[in-house]
């Protein structure tokens, strides 16, 4: 049986929502590399500076245009910045108003560190089950929970 005419315009849509439905879009982040990056409005060397990144801060990459990328920060505002200014080093900030270092990836390990909000922690493994294990910039090692930080 023939839909009627007047839902013909939104089979084309239908079908491609369907046809996406069953992909994943996986999520990049990458951090500021050893020095701090300038931050700007449209990938251009001479666009208008939004503000400096310092080092390591953790960011999305939504686009790469060229030498560029635009980024998402922890809080949510987008940014242009050149390629040469971000790393693969994986980096996270707490975004709790403290986050709970443990030795193993359940709540009842004992406590390594805690770190408070904004403090930056080092990817040492990826996620799993809920849990990222971290090194802090003084060398201690444990697992934080995944809620607690941003960019993973």
């Amino acid at each position: 049986m023939r839909a009627p005419r007047r839902f013909r315009p939104w089979l084309p849509v239908l079908l491609a929502l369907g046809a996406c439905a069953g992909s994943a879009h996986a999520v990049d982040y990458k951090s500021v590399g050893p020095g701090p990056a300038v931050m700007v409005d449209a990938p251009a060397a001479k666009a208008r500076k939004l503000f400096v990144a310092p080092p390591g801060m953790p960011v999305e990459v939504v686009v790469t245009s060229g030498d560029w990328s635009r980024v998402r920060d922890a809080a949510g505002d987008l940014a242009w910045v050149e390629n040469k200014a971000l790393t693969d080093r994986r980096m996270l900030v707490v975004e709790a108003a403290q986050a709970t270092a443990r030795s193993a990836a359940n709540d009842g390990a004992p406590v390594v560190f805690t770190a408070a909000r904004g403090v930056l922690l080092e990817v040492a493994e990826p996620i799993a089950s809920g849990w990222i294990k971290v090194r802090h910039r003084d060398g201690d090692i444990g697992y934080v929970k995944a809620a607690d930080v941003w960019g993973e």
